[in-house]
């Protein structure tokens, strides 16, 4: 066996289609394309999507979604999750130091969703009513 003699086995390789060689060939003079218009042309045809100047599909239906910036960089913390962090004094930087939420987080809301066992000062950070009143009961106070 030698190099030179290796071929594919039979129908394994289907031969490329050469339009435009002639009238033996099948596919000859206009090579499949019709008589004439745009898409008989060289070059010629319509981009994806068009459909002959009616208003194309992905224009007519409905919009849908939307991904609010300000949400990525927002954080939603527990009541609960504030005994994890160390110290009395709760803020952004605690709560990142304290693995509650990610490095990326801009801002942060504490809900009411779990207890609070200990009196905390909550600085700079937003707290909707009910965790309000909790941290309250609990001793602690809110600056805004």
């Amino acid at each position: 066996m030698r190099l030179n003699g290796i071929t594919p086995s039979k129908g394994s390789r289907k031969a490329k289609r050469r339009v435009g060689r002639g009238p033996g060939s099948g596919w000859g003079k206009t090579s499949s394309r019709g008589q004439k218009g745009q898409k008989a042309r060289s070059g010629g045809g319509v981009r994806a999507g068009f459909e002959g100047g009616q208003l194309p599909l992905q224009m007519r239906v409905p919009k849908f979604g939307f991904r609010s910036r300000i949400g990525l960089t927002t954080a939603e913390v527990r009541l609960g999750e504030l005994s994890k962090v160390a110290g009395d004094l709760v803020d952004i930087a605690a709560l990142k130091a304290a693995n509650v939420v990610p490095r990326s987080t801009k801002r942060v809301r504490i809900m009411l969703s779990g207890d609070i066992d200990r009196a905390v000062t909550v600085q700079g950070i937003k707290v909707t009513r009910g965790a309000r009143a909790a941290i309250e009961t609990a001793g602690g106070k809110v600056e805004d």
